[in-house]
């Protein structure tokens, strides 16, 4: 029998070193965490049809349920107060909706003749230009367009029908977001707390005050998002008026519109104001019209963010621009415009749950203050005088 003593066998973790321990450690809870996102985007991908209402419908809630609380606070009986608000703000974007669509309707001839007189001179312009261009090249060019619009004619049509069958998802929509804004108006808590149900009982507390605060920091968006909006109409349209604009009161409606998504909609509505300023009126006037948004948006950049948005809520321009891109990716123009709301209320979410609040934290939704959970040096440095007061009591 040997008397070679048994050892016992070499534990190979111990020799893998400690950085790629730990990478791996990461890269499969990252894999984990991927893999987690990638089914919840199919799964909301497949039920796009009721996220999206339901998104929406969160969306105006948070704009609307302050006044409902108001209301609330003041005796007026809580479905009440519902059905108050609920028809003035449909009654509200209606008549913007009306005055936007006539406005367009009224002054279309006249955009019309201008356009014409405009691809007039651009006619003139490149038969006695420098291009010195002949009256059958522009024919010719002329002429290829129009051939090109009759062999796409089939993909445009195709196109407009399948606008057309989506018309019956879009009022399936909009009856499902204006069902689930009166149960969000009427018992959004309640609602809340069912859902909170799902969550394990350990942590439920701290679940609730994060999503009150990002309820909170979604109130706060949503209202600065809409006065910024309208400053950021007011202005341009006073600046096309000025500069004799064709179609300035619609115009500033569209950067109304384009104004609740932020940079890429002001960017477009704003492209689009010069556009017809240098169809219409030439490039000077289109010069001033870039100068006037220009302008506008560094009013709205520097001052009114910064102050009706405050920390809380803020969101670095990068994050805004990856958050829009992802969201154009996903689902276009309603991806865009879900976006950064999204990413405000995790960044509130996160930020209070890292801070480790409890259920003795009151938080108050509709108050756009309480997005953010109070600083921890502001806590101990009223804490502190409270110990020396007890300190030299005794």
């Amino acid at each position: 029998m040997s008397n070679t003593e048994i050892e016992a066998p070499d534990d190979a973790a111990a020799d893998v070193p400690r950085v790629l321990r730990v990478t791996a450690a990461v890269c499969w809870r990252l894999l984990v965490v991927l893999g987690a996102l990638y089914v919840l985007s199919m799964a909301i991908g497949r039920l796009y049809v009721v996220v999206i209402p339901v998104a929406i419908a969160l969306l105006l809630a948070a704009l609307l349920a302050p006044a409902v609380s108001w209301l609330a606070q003041r005796r007026v009986p809580r479905a009440i107060s519902t059905a108050v608000v609920l028809v003035g703000g449909l009654a509200l974007v209606g008549g913007v909706l009306t005055f936007v669509i006539n406005a367009f309707i009224n002054g279309f001839p006249e955009l019309q003749r201008q356009i014409l007189r405009s691809l007039d001179q651009i006619r003139g312009w490149l038969l006695q230009g420098p291009l010195h261009l002949r009256e059958e090249q522009i024919d010719q060019y002329l002429g290829q367009a129009a051939r090109w619009l009759e062999e796409n004619q089939a993909a445009l049509t195709s196109g407009a029908l399948s606008t057309a069958s989506t018309f019956g998802n879009f009022l399936t929509g909009l009856v499902l977001a204006l069902f689930t804004l009166i149960f969000f108006l009427h018992d959004g808590r309640r609602v809340w707390l069912f859902l909170l149900g799902l969550v394990p009982s350990n942590v439920r507390e701290r679940v609730d005050v994060a999503g009150v605060r990002g309820f909170a920091s979604l109130v706060g968006y949503v209202r600065a998002t809409a006065l910024v909006a309208v400053a950021d109409a007011v202005g341009i349209g006073i600046g096309l008026t000025i500069i004799g604009v064709p179609l300035a009161l619609p115009l500033s409606a569209l950067v109304f519109l384009g104004g609740f998504v932020p940079i890429v909609g002001a960017v477009a509505s704003g492209s689009v104001a010069v556009l017809i300023a240098l169809v219409t009126n030439g490039w000077v006037d289109a010069l001033l019209v870039v100068l006037v948004v220009l302008l506008v948006q560094q009013l709205e950049g520097n001052v009114l963010q910064p102050l009706l948005l405050g920390r809380a809520v803020q969101v670095h321009a990068l994050a805004v621009v990856l958050a829009i891109s992802a969201g154009v990716v996903l689902n276009g123009i309603v991806g865009a415009l879900l976006a950064v709301p999204l990413v405000a209320v995790l960044n509130s979410a996160i930020r209070s749950l890292t801070a480790g609040e409890g259920a003795e934290t009151p938080v108050d939704p509709n108050d756009p203050g309480e997005a953010e959970p109070p600083e921890e040096d502001s806590e101990q440095q009223a804490a502190e005088p409270e110990r020396e007061d007890s300190s030299s009591g005794k």
